[in-house]
């Protein structure tokens, strides 16, 4: 279109945003979905092919991967697409001739490739680095070669799938670059036989652990490795922020001078399941900003292309869009076991599941125990019928927006926690996220800002359940439902926890916002650090630690926590830690009104938690309370601190 357009949902438009800009996406699993007995449908409920839908609709790469060989030794394929060089380019030649251009995938496996794990290929097994390094070269020019011949215009090649953790088996990064260089070799000589400019891709994941892609980008630049693009995985539901996501690949850009792309990302419609075989995201996954909606799938995709468009990256790949199921599986209807039957044997037939139990003899742990239907058919633009979801028309509306009637797209979860032997108070407001990421009818002064509409929400009055509330007993610890109306008749759910109740915020330094510690130090530099490392942490990943190795280090930690009920309270955390001196100071203490509590403990060894603990701390009406840690340590003293708490004392 070339002017905004009104639609089913809202696509709000990306300033500045070019045509040239990718709008790809990852459509490897086609043959084998269409061989299965797949059909999609356009808008208008006809049966087309999906190439043409996607080409109508805005689509103008199609990236697809490319294992060495995914078969076992009597021919039977792995599945996940069954995706071998000859699938690449019948897939390859059907994008070309829609005008849409083609990034090959290699894995350099013979099945999925991603962090957890990096197979070496059957051919290329008890043999010495060497040859690997030769193979990896050959391998990499034939295929390449042999694609480009059969007439495909290919525009980039990705050599190796999410290498965080390896790359064809290798594990050591020296062996990696070498391997890296070999295939970046090949690339380059085979476009230029071919006089084709092909872009190199370098393709990582987890970009929310930003020193670990600056280790990785720093490894490449070190040793030399020639390629053009950076590109990430960026699931909103797993990897972080958006704006994290964004510094990190403006980080690269500015520092390495390369290209910078997301070669992967999506999000959930749905939370039912298709075909028979579980999803990958559930409603823990879920990302806060976004339900598993129509609309915040949308929503999701056309945030993610403005944020890379703001830094001047390519462009964006939505991963496996048409990856729906083989047959609709609906648990409750009367032929459920027969529509699973079917599903599974074409899974088994044609590689449309994510993997086949044929592929337990090449990944006997993952494939081998697990094998069986596509995972992600929640997170499709079909649905699982194969007709198109509004979502499907993004890509196309990004220069001039579509609009669509004011409406609610979510209601945020509302969870309430009650002090055991406290009142319950139920919120007299939730919020809403409206489909336009507006404050909606609230009319509520200010700007909204254009790239980052996921913190967009407004308010609405809600009523409770009178029985539900009634019901809830405060003297005992317990779990409960109240129902709830808001005023234009919207229902909801509130989840009620009675327990004593943990007053601390962040108390594990496991959210982003770490602005309610407060951190005093006498060194020259800050001896702390909010650090991710899930073996230096009591829970989850995150924990403060500190360490100098020149210094004594010498701070105080400390939280202030306002409007808390009277009573009597205590506080603990866990810490652990060595080589702290034997004049070491390590004190916790809390501030309650004019008086201050104080613990001294002590730490002796790496993981062996320590936990001080201050009882029957007092708490008047309007008390201001402070908790913290003092430590003063020897030179190179070191520890973490995690798990705080302050709560009413049982």
């Amino acid at each position: 279109p070339a002017e905004e357009v009104k639609g089913e949902i809202v696509v709000k438009k990306v300033e500045g945003i070019s045509d040239d800009f990718i709008r790809g996406v990852d459509a490897s699993s086609y043959i084998s979905e269409v061989d299965s007995g797949v059909k999609y449908k356009d808008e208008d409920g006809n049966e087309k092919d999906l190439f043409e839908i996607f080409a109508e609709e805005g689509v103008n790469y199609i990236r697809i991967r490319v294992w060495n060989d995914p078969y076992d030794k009597n021919g039977n394929g792995y599945g996940g697409g069954n995706n071998d060089v000859d699938k690449a380019i019948k897939m390859g030649q059907k994008a070309t001739a829609l005008g849409m251009k083609v990034l090959i995938d290699f894995h350099y496996s013979d099945f999925w490739a991603d962090p957890s794990k990096q197979m070496t290929p059957k051919a290329w097994k008890h043999i010495t680095f060497a040859n690997k390094e030769i193979l990896m070269y050959d391998w990499t020019k034939e295929t390449l070669a042999k694609i480009l011949a059969a007439g495909v215009d290919v525009g980039m090649v990705q050599i190796g799938n999410e290498i965080n953790n390896g790359l064809a088996g290798e594990t050591e990064n020296t062996n990696i670059c070498a391997l890296l260089e070999k295939a970046s070799s090949a690339v380059r000589e085979t476009a230029a036989e071919f006089e084709k400019d092909v872009k190199i891709v370098i393709h990582y994941t987890n970009i929310a652990d930003a020193s670990g892609i600056e280790e990785r980008t720093k490894m490449l630049s070190d040793a030399g490795i020639d390629y053009d693009v950076f590109a990430a995985s960026y699931y909103i539901f797993w990897h972080g922020t958006i704006e994290n996501m964004q510094n990190v690949l403006s980080t690269v850009k500015e520092k390495y001078g390369k290209d910078v792309m997301v070669a992967e990302t999506s999000y959930a419609y749905t939370l039912e399941d298709g075909d028979g075989h579980g999803n990958s995201v559930s409603e823990k996954d879920l990302n806060s900003n976004y339900a598993a909606t129509v609309q915040s799938q949308a929503t999701a995709l056309r945030d993610v292309c403005a944020a890379v468009n703001e830094i001047g990256g390519l462009g964006v790949f939505y991963w496996e869009p048409a990856w729906i199921p083989v047959a609709h599986y609906d648990y409750t209807a009367d032929n459920a076991e027969e529509v699973l039957a079917a599903n599974k044997q074409a899974w088994e037939k044609y590689g449309s599941g994510w993997a086949s139990s044929y592929a337990g003899s090449y990944d006997k742990e993952d494939a081998g125990e697990y094998y069986g239907g596509c995972a992600w058919d929640n997170q499709a633009w079909f649905d699982f019928d194969g007709n198109p979801l509004p979502s499907l028309y993004v890509y196309k509306c990004l220069k001039y927006g579509s609009v669509a009637e004011l409406s609610v797209d979510f209601l945020k979860k509302v969870e309430v926690d009650c002090n055991i032997g406290s009142e319950l108070n139920m919120p007299e407001e939730i919020e809403v996220v409206y489909n336009d990421r507006s404050y909606g009818k609230e009319g509520k002064e200010g700007e909204i800002d254009e790239i980052h509409l996921e913190n967009i929400s407004s308010k609405a009055k809600v009523t409770w359940n009178a029985e539900d509330i009634a019901a809830i007993d405060t003297s005992v610890s317990g779990d409960y439902e109240v129902r709830g109306t808001t005023e234009d008749g919207t229902e909801l759910t509130a989840a009620v926890h009675v327990a004593y109740v943990n007053t601390v915020s962040n108390n594990g330094f496991e959210e982003k916002d770490t602005s309610m510690w407060n951190v005093e130090y006498s060194n020259s530099t800050n001896p702390t650090d909010y650090q991710k490392k899930e073996s230096d942490a009591f829970d989850g990943e995150m924990s403060l630690h500190f360490w100098l190795k020149d210094e004594e280090p010498d701070f105080t930690l400390t939280q202030e926590i306002t409007d808390i009920p009277a009573g009597v309270y205590q506080y603990y955390f866990e810490a652990q830690g060595g080589d702290v001196g034997s004049g070491a100071v390590l004190e916790a203490f809390v501030k309650a009104g004019d008086k201050e509590y104080t613990k001294e403990f002590s730490v002796n060894g790496w993981v062996n938690w320590q936990e001080p603990r201050i009882t029957d701390i007092e708490v008047a009406d309007g008390d201001t309370v402070t908790v913290g840690v003092r430590i003063k340590t020897a030179k190179g003293g070191w520890g973490t601190l995690d798990a705080f708490y302050f709560g009413v004392q049982p």
